[in-house]
């Protein structure tokens, strides 16, 4: 009998691709949506990675991370879940807890559901900023060991805060609050992305493809003194199947990093290169580090983002790589993947991406 998976926020970027990746392999696939009409969307970007029609191996629940409602259901029946949708906002909310309380409280309802349904594993999408945030500059890689410091001294925005603090109470719950049931125990494994880029299946993408498209559209006129971590889109979906069904990742977490950080001008330059002409107005000039500091105070988002600048904060997916044997693309791939799907969903008519991932 085939297994069931169930994928929350399957209209998202990571979690279309989930649900792709899951169609693929030939398992049945449920994916959470916050309205019925969401469902379309699901379809349509399904169409765009190649499956027209995924007939009775695909279906759908509403459900919502801020709601107890649908969830049983949701989880019903299912051997497995990815739980994928989380809140990823392009600019930092004025009050944090609007990220922090549906990461955390949603992972606690989607952990509780499957226990009581019980589901064998759930993969949660963590990410890189639980692990890399808070610390004090280092040379070396962050490694699935580390975890993001929120009591350090060093500044950490909503964002981080928000996954690791969602992140710490799924594994919390597992270890004490009950992760057993009629004497089966839940199983968790995590993800730990950096910055998620290749094919946009529709107008729902991550902010990381957001840069890509503004560095497209030459919005930026000078481009930060910023690097960061890039996999392919793709690679993060093929290692949540991995983390899903190997024994060995049961309980561990998993860095997904195509390579070493880029900074912002090299993406540039890669981007135009790829481009030619069509790329003639994109800027690979660096904005000085004083004109950021001047703007800081009119401008939140500014101040959200100059501790960021000049940092590199290295990470190791070698431990996916020895365990499970995952093999990503190459971080020039993804990008690359990335703009040219940009290009298509323009030439179709896309319209501007929400907000989540």
């Amino acid at each position: 009998m085939t297994a069931q998976v169930l994928v929350t926020g399957g209209s998202g970027f990571v979690g279309a691709h989930c649900v792709l990746a899951l169609l693929n392999a030939g398992y049945e696939v449920r994916t959470t949506i916050r309205t019925p009409g969401r469902a379309a969307d699901v379809r349509a970007q399904l169409a765009r990675g190649g499956i027209d029609d995924a007939g009775d191996a695909l279906t759908f629940a509403v459900a919502d991370l801020i709601s107890d409602d649908g969830w049983a259901a949701a989880v019903d029946g299912c051997e497995y879940v990815l739980h994928v949708a989380s809140p990823f906002p392009a600019t930092q909310p004025k009050d944090e807890n609007d990220l922090i309380a549906p990461a955390r409280d949603g992972a606690m309802r989607v952990l509780r559901a499957a226990r009581d349904a019980g589901v064998k594993r759930v993969v949660q999408t963590s990410s890189f900023a639980a692990i890399g945030y808070g610390h004090q500059p280092t040379d070396r890689p962050f490694t699935e060991e580390d975890w993001t410091e929120l009591d350090s001294g060093v500044h950490v925005s909503a964002y981080p805060k928000s996954k690791t603090i969602a992140e710490r109470a799924a594994w919390d719950f597992i270890a004490a609050e009950g992760g057993v049931r009629d004497g089966a125990a839940l199983e968790l494994a995590t993800v730990n992305p950096v910055g998620i880029l290749g094919p946009a299946l529709g107008s729902d993408y991550s902010t990381s493809v957001q840069l890509v498209k503004a560095i497209m559209e030459g919005r930026l006129p000078r481009l930060p003194r910023v690097s960061f971590g890039v996999v392919d889109v793709r690679d993060v979906a093929a290692l949540h199947l991995l983390a899903m069904i190997r024994p060995e990742a049961l309980g561990e977490r998993f860095l997904a990093i195509a390579g070493d950080v880029i900074g912002a001008q090299e993406a540039a330059l890669l981007i135009r290169g790829h481009l030619g002409t069509a790329g003639a107005r994109i800027t690979t000039k660096e904005m000085p580090d004083w004109v950021l500091k001047t703007l800081a105070p009119f401008s939140r988002s500014v101040r959200d983002a100059l501790p960021d600048i000049g940092a590199v904060r290295r990470a190791s997916a070698e431990k996916a790589h020895r365990m499970l044997g995952w093999t990503p693309r190459t971080r020039e791939d993804a990008i690359i993947a990335t703009v040219d799907s940009l290009q298509r969903l323009r030439l179709e008519g896309g319209v501007a991406p929400s907000r989540r991932r």
